[in-house]
């Protein structure tokens, strides 16, 4: 792994220090959200690292939100969760692409730990073929107004708006779209196997004011997409911190559960299981943040080949690793209200999540045809 800064080190030893706060209620937030402990991140100025530090941010960048995310979500899978998707998923995007009306309007009460903010993309009938998106915003009496739906959408019960992705007369682009106009109607609230709610949401007929528009345009869209190399990254640290977890709490119960006289790491069997769950954590961690080094800011994202791998490897390798503490702790482990039951949950919807499996895999290929293999000088 790439050597932390002293300035990067001194964060994530605070962060550490205040997540071990969370470890008591960990596992017991079951779809709720941890409020409490958001805002006391925000109290300590740990939360949204990477949100401009006008907003109440700190303007540290991705690689930081990075370390938040790996250092709560070791502690707290449910905090861990709600920390990448507000330092760098939507709320991110409006820092970087909004005006200076709608990061003001949105981002104070993201980043006190008051509020949350969604990532609207998917539709009924275009989840991973973007381009067959039917939202649009056309232009009407000088107005733009937006019409269409959303679905798979994460947070909707207790957020305020979504980053909605649609289709101009242009091509595509993004609008900011608050859950409270009368034009959006709330149609399904799904609960998926981690226990979260996903809505689907019809609009119709919202008047999109031109402060709300973040992207539109070829070359504007082009940068949003080029700015998901950043939640990739965000996502695959996020199940480094699960897969950390669930290792943790197979190595306890390992080092205290005795069979046939002896404590169960002291069969050779688990041995090599723990030592093969930490190899795969530990090559996952070090490619997620190897493919951060050299990025800077928002002005040198990390390349979507190096992206695309680690978010591929760690969606699979995360699953793979729980399923492995499921096995070392047994029956226990299979019982619903179990830490690793829960984790198992969460770690199975990464392979969708912040682009499936299948979408890194085209997505890997496409770049290596069209730019070939990194030079030794990129590393």
């Amino acid at each position: 792994m790439v050597a932390l800064t002293p300035d990067q080190r001194e964060y994530a030893e605070r962060a550490e220090s205040v997540a071990a706060e969370f470890a008591d209620e960990a596992y017991t937030w079951r779809g709720d959200v941890p409020w409490e402990n958001l805002r006391r991140l925000a109290d300590t100025d740990l939360y949204c690292p990477s949100i401009s530090a006008e907003y109440g941010g700190q303007g540290l960048g991705d690689v930081t939100a990075m370390l938040l995310t790996e250092a709560v979500g070791r502690e707290c899978p449910d905090t861990g969760w709600f920390t990448y998707m507000q330092s760098m998923v939507a709320p991110r995007a409006i820092d970087v692409f909004g005006s200076e009306e709608v990061k003001r309007e949105f981002l104070p009460d993201v980043t006190a730990g008051e509020s949350f903010v969604s990532i609207a993309i998917s539709e009924p009938d275009a989840g991973s073929d973007v381009g067959a998106m039917t939202t649009t915003v056309t232009e009407t009496d000088g107005r733009l107004v937006c019409n269409g739906e959303k679905t798979w959408v994460g947070g909707v019960p207790f957020g305020d708006a979504a980053v909605t992705w649609v289709r101009f007369p242009d091509g595509l682009g993004s609008v900011v779209i608050p859950y409270d106009d009368p034009g959006v109607e709330i149609e399904t609230v799904y609960t998926n196997m981690a226990g979260y709610a996903q809505t689907h949401f019809t609009i119709d007929d919202v008047v999109v004011p031109e402060s709300h528009v973040l992207t539109r345009g070829k070359a504007a869209f082009k940068r949003q997409l080029v700015s998901l190399n950043w939640e990739r990254l965000g996502s695959s640290v996020l199940t480094v911190a699960w897969a950390e977890a669930a290792l943790e709490q197979a190595l306890s119960y390992a080092s205290e559960r005795e069979q046939f006289g002896q404590t169960l790491d002291s069969f050779q069997g688990i041995e090599w299981k723990l030592a093969e769950m930490y190899r795969q954590v530990e090559t996952a961690a070090s490619l997620t943040y190897l493919s951060a080094a050299g990025a800077q800011g928002h002005e040198r994202p990390p390349s979507r080949l190096r992206t695309s791998t680690a978010k591929l490897h760690c969606s699979q390798m995360v699953e793979s690793v729980v399923s492995e503490a499921v096995q070392i702790v047994g029956a226990r482990a299979y019982q619903q209200g179990h830490p690793l039951e829960h984790l198992y949950r969460l770690a199975r919807g990464r392979r969708i999540a912040a682009g499936t499996d299948e979408m890194q895999l085209n997505t890997i290929a496409r770049a290596l045809k069209e730019d070939g293999l990194p030079a030794v000088s990129e590393r």
